[in-house]
């Protein structure tokens, strides 16, 4: 199971934010240019006030037939988040997608984000190093 801290993981990231009264498109923007598929809403202190997806502009935004440039992210963001510590492990994150059946966790710190996990880049690591594990077994094989 993943033993890395959430500081760890998140270790370099850059913060996505915006503000609440950013629009619908202007996050996508935002999103699409750092290739990311979640956004962090913050208050004008910097606090975490919320979450906005891809999925969100595909549910809450498109099939309600709203408009990306007047929908402000407060009225279609997701605001009750789970939230995880960055001395929390890899593994807790996880657990906790898993078991709400969500793909993003902030990493917050004093109310502030500090990073997000996602399923997606969650993993990086312990992939690279399964691979590598998977390598040096077909390479024991050959050699016996």
């Amino acid at each position: 199971m993943p033993n890395r801290t959430l500081r760890q993981v998140v270790e370099g990231q850059t913060v996505v934010s915006a503000l609440a009264d950013t629009t619908v498109r202007a996050a996508a923007i935002t999103m699409a240019r750092h290739k990311i598929g979640a956004i962090l809403v913050v208050d004008d202190q910097g606090r975490l006030a919320g979450l906005f997806t891809e999925r969100d502009v595909l549910n809450r935004v498109v099939a309600q037939g709203l408009d990306p440039d007047s929908t402000q992210l407060s009225t279609v963001m997701t605001a009750d988040l789970q939230t995880a510590s960055p001395d929390k492990p890899l593994a807790h994150a996880l657990h906790m997608m898993f078991e709400g059946g969500f793909r993003h966790v902030p990493v917050v710190e004093d109310g502030r984000p500090v990073g997000m996990v996602s399923a997606r880049n969650a993993l990086g690591l312990e992939i690279q190093q399964f691979e590598k594990e998977l390598e040096d077994r077909d390479h024991i094989a050959e050699i016996l």
